[in-house]
């Protein structure tokens, strides 16, 4: 049995030690370090955001939305735990889009539907009251209308789509954020 040449096992040890190098520069992005020195952790830069109600009609579906939303996201924001004095003030707006995808032939009535919402947020810095993140997100979930004498399945569906998008503009807006306090881009 003969041993690899020289230069593989160069270049395969080279290759390990630029691995080695590159490791500790990976850190984990809600991870509980500071963001600089003597800065306070990511997660207390978070739940440092107050998140403005959203401004739709009360007893509107997107105002049902809205407020679906930002629970979702003080949640994610908070972890569920109290919020301290907020430094930042996160003011969101949003709309919704309906687009049908099948249409049942015969009848002309739509099966399945995508429901989609378009926000557009703007994070303020409470001590200057400047913008500091300025950014649109969006989501598109589809549902099912099961039929024409199923009325209350077809409102179900899309009161669950509707928590679906809700669910993902949250997410979608914590990471942007969470990305801003890491890299302040």
């Amino acid at each position: 049995m003969s041993l690899p040449s020289s230069p593989r096992i160069l270049r395969l040890l080279l290759t390990l030690s630029l691995a080695g190098l590159t490791a500790g520069c990976f850190q984990p992005l809600y991870g509980e370090r500071t963001l600089g020195a003597g800065d306070s952790p990511i997660s207390a830069k978070m739940s440092a955001v107050e998140v403005a109600p959203v401004k739709e009609s009360a007893g509107s579906r997107l105002g049902r939305v809205g407020v679906e939303m930002r629970d979702q996201l003080i949640f994610g924001l908070t972890g569920g735990g109290p919020t301290p004095a907020s430094d930042y003030r996160l003011e969101i707006t949003l709309s919704a889009v309906q687009l049908q995808v099948i249409v049942d032939i015969t009848s002309a009535r739509p099966e399945i539907q995508n429901y989609g919402i378009n926000a557009t947020y703007v994070l303020f810095d409470n001590a200057t009251g400047k913008p500091v993140v300025r950014d649109t997100t969006f989501a598109r979930v589809s549902y099912n209308i099961p039929g024409q004498l199923q009325r209350f399945a077809g409102d179900r569906g899309l009161r669950d789509a509707e928590n679906r998008a809700a669910k993902v503009i949250a997410d979608n807006i914590r990471s942007r954020l969470a990305s801003h306090f890491v890299a302040g881009t």
